[in-house]
């Protein structure tokens, strides 16, 4: 394909060759001739006088290189557009396989793929473009929307609602109970968890993530939000659109979560939890309470720039001791010599 198509794809403003034909994408160390790379920062900058590619993506022209440059606005969302563009084929419609249980109460819109050894309940409805993988299972009254990718052994159970454009990763629970028990008399008392799920479109969710359904109500996935994998998230929680959740967070039961906010991997968040939209926590963090914007790091959280000061002050921690007991010494040895 030639460059000036991509740059017409990208709406880039070509610094170079405007013929030269690309047949792959690939990183900066990766890159062989005829490949388009991309750099993202300055600091990457220096790993070009190695590259081969045959045409890099830039935010701003890099002077004293030789290669045709392509400028674009965000030259990682254009990569990213390429990569779909050279590597991800549409995948086409195969049907309803004879191999999947498919209930005669259910709804299937147009173009769906059904795989073998998937199970579709009573009163599911299926949205046109859906593709479904083996050992897929529906439960009753759940609703998948259009064009959504459903991977193999991923479980949507009752009264489930999934909108548009949703990927659900391999080995995923979608409306499992909720944790909720009472004590009395001597033992637990299992809470019936009779809500449902609402996950809106455009969300991803990794593999091998659990959400609970809400004990009454919905547990709600905003619109736009992505998931890594592994992560937990409990009855009633509520999180806004656009929010980025990685690996390995758990997320207690009837939290809120704002708009943008990003969790980094192991954030544990207790129950009852309130985080405002645009928060950013940092990795292996603990919430509680109600944190408003900003950005936090530590258990319990705290502002992420006090919690580099303080993570300055721990380092120095058996130094400091070290001087304190000097200190104590001398003092001792003073008190000796006089003791009035």
């Amino acid at each position: 394909m030639k460059l000036k198509e991509l740059a017409s794809l990208l709406s880039g403003e070509i610094l170079g060759d405007h013929n030269i034909d690309i047949i792959g994408v690939s990183g900066i160390n990766e890159a062989k001739e005829g490949d388009i790379t991309f750099v993202s920062a300055k600091k990457y900058i220096k790993d070009l006088s190695k590259c081969r590619a045959s045409c890099v993506i830039v935010k701003e022209p890099i002077p004293g290189i030789k290669v045709t440059q392509l400028k674009v606005s965000n030259p990682y969302f254009a990569f990213a557009k390429l990569l779909e563009h050279f590597y991800v084929k549409p995948p086409k419609p195969s049907g309803i396989s004879k191999d999947a249980v498919v209930s005669d109460k259910a709804e299937i819109g147009k173009d769906v793929s059904i795989s073998p050894f998937s199970y579709i309940s009573d009163d599911v409805s299926i949205g046109n473009g859906t593709i479904i993988y083996p050992y897929v299972f529906i439960g009753y009254n759940t609703a998948v929307g259009e064009n959504c990718i459903i991977y193999p052994h991923v479980t949507l159970r009752e009264n489930v609602r999934i909108g548009n454009g949703v990927m659900i990763h391999s080995g995923s629970v979608v409306g499992s109970d909720g944790f909720g028990y009472v004590f009395h008399e001597d033992r637990y008392h299992k809470i019936p968890q009779v809500g449902g799920v609402v996950i809106e479109d455009d969300v991803e969710i990794g593999s091998n993530v659990s959400v609970d359904r809400a004990t009454t109500g919905s547990t709600i996935i905003g619109r736009g939000t992505k998931i890594d994998n592994l992560v937990q998230i409990g009855h009633n929680v509520k999180i806004g659109k656009n929010s980025i959740i990685v690996a390995q967070v758990g997320i207690g039961g009837s939290t809120e979560i704002g708009d943008y906010v990003t969790l980094a991997g192991q954030v544990g968040v207790s129950d009852h939890a309130k985080v405002d939209s645009e928060t950013m926590v940092g990795a292996q963090s603990g919430i509680k309470g109600h944190i408003t914007k900003g950005a936090y790091s530590g258990t319990p959280a705290i502002s992420h720039r006090d919690w580099l000061k303080a993570q300055a002050v721990f380092a120095r921690l058996p130094e400091m001791i070290k001087k304190i007991r000097e200190l104590e010494e001398k003092i001792t040895q003073l008190e000796r010599r006089n003791p009035g």
